[in-house]
């Protein structure tokens, strides 16, 4: 009985290594396709906002999609992401930019160090009229990434997540585009301030590494199993003075 029970956790316990290993490698050519996918997209020209638009409607992942877009910023209604940048820490400057068409979208202009998070402290870059920018299209959150982000501080004015929906009701927009536009390098604003480009383009992918740990640890297994076995199969050694 003792045997049986041992053998089916080794065989379990084998099972669930595999299993977890594989796991890894279908996550890795996932992957591998998910950042091909992204490069091809970084290199394209930039598409309408329009076609965006009718991507997005029809449930196509917009994600890192370049599109142009022109409008006129709204400084007085611009949300503060809580942010790291290049080693500092401070805020993505999200602004609303008006449409001809009258409705809004809010486009991540840049980052500005901490210390810069009112407007006044960076006027230059507070640009009047109308502008044609180009940059990448983010998808709507659905929720809070994870429980250990804080909860957005909307009486400061400080997002920890991107909560599109509260960044258009503490404005007090409506009509607003259900995604977000990041402002690509291209984008200078006077005085330096908001600094575009902060686009994050590199996912980790240590799948390669989890899988290899996994199986290691199932190759391992298989090790100790055969040794316990070998050292079974050896006779016993004779009592001190036994003649055979």
């Amino acid at each position: 009985m003792k045997s049986l029970l041992t053998t089916t956790l080794i065989l379990l316990s084998l099972a669930t290594l595999l299993t977890l290993g594989t796991w890894q490698v279908e996550r890795l050519h996932w992957k591998q396709g998910l950042l091909a996918d992204i490069a091809e997209r970084r290199a394209a020209e930039p598409v309408s906002l329009a076609e965006i638009e009718q991507r997005a409607a029809a449930g196509d992942d917009i994600e890192y999609r370049r599109n142009a877009l022109s409008g006129t910023f709204d400084h007085t209604k611009e949300r503060h992401f809580f942010a790291t940048f290049e080693g500092r820490t401070g805020f993505y400057v999200y602004t609303p930019l008006m449409l001809a068409d009258g409705r809004r979208i809010f486009v991540n202009r840049g980052f500005v160090p901490y210390e810069m998070k009112e407007p006044a402290t960076r006027a230059e870059g507070e640009v009047a009229g109308e502008r044609t920018i180009t940059g990448y299209a983010r998808a709507k959150l659905s929720g809070k990434p994870s429980i250990l982000v804080p909860d957005n501080d909307l009486s400061k004015n400080i997002f920890y997540w991107k909560d599109l929906d509260a960044m258009a009701a503490s404005t007090g927009l409506s009509d607003v585009i259900p995604f977000f536009v990041d402002a690509d390098a291209s984008v200078a604003n006077p005085g330096g301030w908001p600094k575009g480009g902060v686009t994050q383009f590199d996912l980790p992918n240590n799948h390669l590494q989890y899988a290899a740990t996994w199986y290691g640890l199932a190759a391992a297994l298989l090790a100790v199993v055969f040794g316990m076995w070998w050292r079974s199969r050896k006779p016993a050694p004779s009592p001190a003075g036994e003649v055979r």
